[in-house]
């Protein structure tokens, strides 16, 4: 083969290599661009350069994960489902995509009409028992359940009990939670000072703010004691202070 051969013969295999590189370099700078938006809460921004990276890689998780939680922002739940739908069908073994799948089918039967929303439940309740399942310490799919049975009537599956047996789950996998979890389901049956005792018990355990605001919330709205809501608020103020 003469030189001239050989040098159209190499750039042949080479020329496809480097638009490759380009592409794929492309991509990934669109990507990071798109990221850093998404983290400074640019959503709309983002969302067109996350849409680039699709149309070389449609498969890109990330990107895919990233596209389903903008239009979970802007509450488009088809979209939404859309995307975390194809993310279960890519990679069936990841727990996030099935809990935010059913996240964002638990919201849209939330804005249906009653008709509607009851034909959801099934796949709500399966998407969050999927990614327990998937994940048996995923805290927030079992939150996902406790709020279904407590807000759905008996008479279409609300249970008490099943709410109570994934706040006792939360009890092991997470203290705080599960203390939170509980007092919510006393204060949903207004058992008041039982939601006293446990957001209680979960301040003792974490001092986290989101304690400290259930039981001022507490006080304030259900207990008709402000100063009590005070009080508890400065609490937190003074074990916080810098």
């Amino acid at each position: 083969m003469d030189s001239k051969r050989l040098f159209i013969f190499s750039m042949n295999l080479f020329l496809p290599c480097i638009l490759l590189f380009a592409t794929t370099l492309f991509s990934q700078t669109n990507f990071e661009k798109a990221e850093k938006l998404f983290n400074q809460g640019k959503y709309a921004l983002a969302k067109p350069l996350f849409e680039s990276v699709l149309v070389d890689n449609q498969n890109h998780l990330k990107t895919l994960e990233y596209l389903g939680d903008i239009e979970g922002i802007d509450k488009s739940w088809d979209k939404g489902m859309f995307y975390y739908g194809k993310l279960k069908t890519l990679n069936p073994k990841n727990a996030t995509y099935f809990y935010k799948y059913g996240g964002c089918l638990g919201m849209k039967a939330k804005e249906s009409n009653k008709f509607t929303a009851l034909g959801m439940i099934g796949d709500i309740k399966k998407s969050f028992e999927k990614a327990i399942q998937l994940n048996p310490n995923h805290i927030e799919a079992r939150w996902a359940l406790i709020e279904l049975y407590l807000q759905l009537p008996g008479i279409v599956g609300g249970s008490e009990r099943k709410a109570e047996k994934y706040a006792n789950e939360l009890l092991k996998i997470s203290p705080v939670d599960g203390y939170l979890a509980k007092g919510s389901i006393a204060e949903y049956f207004k058992r008041y000072k039982d939601a006293e005792k446990n957001y209680n018990k979960a301040i003792a355990i974490s001092g986290s703010k989101t304690s400290y605001q259930k039981l001022a919330d507490l006080y304030k709205n259900k207990m008709n004691l402000p100063e009590k809501a005070k009080i508890v608020l400065e609490n937190y103020q003074e074990r916080n202070k810098s």
